[in-house]
């Protein structure tokens, strides 16, 4: 097994009161796959992520990746989240070559790369702008071409899409989606949108909250091209729905 999380727990002090962020979480990832952990705020799934990407320690239990115990963050891995994180005062181009540059990476092999990724999430032509120059979505694209510029084993995404219009955010799911068929990289995701989850995932982590711990694994059986509107699709959806205990008709959105 590529990650293996082990009877993880996570406690705090909040205002001289424990709180339990993470309650017995057990979980197995194999190379390659794409994973999702959805639930509400609260539930402990940007925890469980921090955790597994060596950002906290575990007040119990253990993280093991490729047979070594999780202590640090990884150079080898990379984490996207929700608010981008580029420099200002460098267009598009060099904020994808910054992490090459800590590689030492020569110039040259830099811009090729830089330029590789950028061509696969569909900027060619932007290499000049700053971010400011760019939309929500086309930021977070730039983004995600930085990470994968590194090529690393793991990528972590903390809802990266949360902060973007519904036509945006279902373009960047089409798009991560592509990627890491076309990268094979192994992806843990956490979102709150159940739809988001069924659409990308290969497997879904379902987690509660009061604790934060891991009610269902739901493995999605759909290849190929996901069609929001198929037999299949749906019945994944429902599937998750009656885990939270929602009914289909009562919402629009479909975000817990």
């Amino acid at each position: 097994m590529y990650i293996e999380v082990k009877e993880a727990r996570k406690h705090y002090i909040q205002e001289g009161t424990e709180f339990t962020a993470l309650d017995n979480v057990s979980l197995d990832i194999d190379k390659g796959e794409f994973v999702c952990l959805l639930g509400p705020s609260g539930c402990g799934k940007s925890t469980l992520l921090s955790a597994i990407a060596g950002f906290e320690t575990l007040s119990e239990g253990s993280i093991i990746i490729n047979g070594e115990k999780v202590t640090k963050p990884s150079i080898s891995n990379i984490t996207i989240f929700q608010n981008y994180g580029l420099l200002p005062w460098r267009n598009v181009i060099r904020n994808i070559e910054l992490g090459l540059e800590s590689k030492k990476v020569s110039a040259k092999e830099r811009r090729a790369v830089a330029q590789k990724y950028l061509e696969l999430v569909g900027l060619k032509g932007y290499e000049k702008r700053f971010p400011h120059q760019l939309s929500g979505g086309q930021q977070q694209r730039v983004s995600i071409a930085r990470g994968l510029a590194v090529d690393p084993e793991i990528i972590y995404m903390d809802e990266p899409f949360g902060a973007l219009d519904a036509i945006t955010r279902m373009k960047l799911q089409d798009d991560i989606l592509k990627i890491s068929r076309k990268e094979k990289k192994t992806i843990i995701f956490v979102t709150h949108d159940i739809e988001e989850a069924v659409y990308l995932a290969d497997k879904i982590v379902v987690m509660m909250a009061d604790p934060g711990r891991i009610k269902s694994i739901v493995n999605v059986p759909l290849k190929g091209h996901r069609d929001r509107a198929s037999a299949d699709f749906l019945h994944v959806r429902d599937k998750i729905f009656e885990l939270f205990n929602l009914k289909t008709e009562e919402y629009v959105d479909y975000v817990i």
